[in-house]
């Protein structure tokens, strides 16, 4: 116990190995769907065995980077909508890289990561998160808030897409909403009583629940022997077969700097926006961290630490065979259970390997039960937004074009494109447009080039 106190500074950061642990569980638990969400995503690449295998892996490395390098209570896991663009490529529904093998695909996703660490190392991710101004922070904290109350309502599938459009559906399962409001109910009055654990009890209890309801179902699960021949076979074909492909055919350049752009943009911003927002809300990141990190040198502050082990988690994930590897804006259920050091992070990384054998359980939490910890999460990281000046349209039009597309779009690189374009827009209209900072201006106009690619 003395050796984590004193590796994770437990005693600083005002926490115990406890309450450390139960973050750490309440935040894989927000997050293990992705365990079986991923391979089914990546179907077209291998077999799902394999796909399982590289999911864990890539999950429990990056994490376990995350905490020991940073000492953040973040986890990191192939991010959704980066494993979409992925299949989307294979599938052929996008306009670049048509015709591209798994392997090179996944070769594609690795030389972004890689170009996102040489944009850690250089400096630059950093200067983006100072280039942004106080006020547009807060609303990228708020609009998260209200990305994670919109995630925990499409995990239960109480909104849902209407060409497009989101919508309520009033054709949810009664067991589905009773799971989740027991879930929510429950947790709101634990929290209020300031019980400890309070978010884990309340999953539990809504798993439990879901039991005889049929809405928590043990069946999923893997062959393990069967599973890590199929990896066997599949591990290090990115390397071998996917860069030669890229670079066999002169034709294959310019599609592969496109993708390369398309996965650093949205790598790089989700987890500038998933940092910016939860981190300054939570104290995970105070103000004294982001001014160190303007006026340090290499990786002294927190947040560039933070930064870097991000960056690496790509390309990690790359290597072990799957697509973009993210730190996970889920990770804010565990800081609002409590948790505030890298300790968190370990214990999510170990709970993934734990998951090897015990697919069928893992997979098994129903997000009915984890939809009301992000529910409430969500509803705590709104609080950033009373310090804009809402009566001032020159914040408040960007501050809302940067909050409120981040949960109608279902994406934080989104928010943070349309209040990049506001911010400059409104200062062009105003005569200050020199007040804006030239990385927000290179931000704009590669948002630009991605979007009409």
């Amino acid at each position: 116990m003395s050796l984590l106190k004193k590796l994770f500074k437990l005693d600083e950061n005002g926490t115990t190995v406890l309450k450390e642990v139960l973050a750490g569980v309440t935040t894989f638990s927000t997050m293990c769907y992705i365990i079986v969400v991923n391979p089914a995503t990546l179907a077209g690449f291998g077999e799902a065995g394999a796909m399982f295998i590289a999911t864990i892996l890539a999950s429990a490395v990056s994490t376990l980077l995350i905490g020991l390098i940073a000492n953040i209570p973040y986890a990191a896991a192939p991010g959704l909508g980066l494993n979409n663009t992925a299949a989307n490529i294979l599938a052929g529904y996008t306009a670049y890289l048509v015709g591209l093998s798994p392997q090179g695909i996944i070769a594609v996703v690795l030389l972004s990561g890689l170009i996102n660490v040489l944009i850690t190392v250089t400096n630059i991710r950093k200067y983006i998160i100072k280039s942004i101004p106080e006020y547009l922070q807060n609303a990228i904290a708020g609009g998260i808030g209200m990305f994670i109350i919109y995630i925990s309502l499409c995990n239960i599938g109480l909104v849902h897409f209407n060409f497009g459009i989101p919508a309520i559906n009033t054709s949810i399962p009664w067991q589905t909403l009773v799971v989740f409001l027991v879930g929510l109910l429950l947790t709101v009055f634990l929290l209020l009583k300031k019980v400890n654990g309070a978010i884990i009890i309340g999953i539990i209890v809504a798993t439990l629940l879901g039991l005889p309801l049929g809405v928590t179902n043990f069946s999923t699960s893997y062959n393990l022997a069967e599973a890590f021949t199929a990896y066997k076979n599949w591990f290090g074909t990115p390397i071998t077969q996917g860069f030669p492909e890229l670079f066999s055919d002169v034709k294959n350049i310019i599609p592969t700097l496109i993708g390369i752009l398309s996965f650093s943009l949205s790598d790089i911003f989700d987890t500038i926006g998933t940092f910016v927002g939860t981190g300054k809300v939570s104290g995970i990141f105070t103000q004294e961290d982001i001014d160190n990190m303007g006026t340090g040198h290499g990786f002294n502050s927190k947040m560039d630490k933070a930064l870097f082990a991000d960056a690496i988690a790509t390309p990690i994930g790359a290597l072990l065979g799957t697509s973009s590897t993210t730190t996970y804006v889920e990770s804010a259920a565990g800081i609002g259970a409590g948790g505030k050091t890298g300790l968190v992070s370990v214990v999510v990384s170990l709970c993934f390997l734990l998951s090897l054998p015990l697919a069928s359980f893992v997979s098994g939490i129903p997000s009915a039960a984890t939809a009301p910890a992000l529910f409430i999460v969500g509803v705590m990281m709104m609080a950033s937004l009373r310090e804009i000046r809402w009566d001032d349209l020159e914040e408040a039009i960007p501050a809302m074009c940067a909050s409120v597309p981040m949960a109608l779009t279902y994406g934080i690189t989104n928010g943070i494109m349309l209040g990049f374009w506001a911010y400059t827009f409104v200062k062009l209209c105003r005569g200050k447009l020199r007040e804006v900072h030239p990385i927000i201006l290179v931000s704009d106009l590669l948002f630009i080039i991605n979007y009409l690619i």
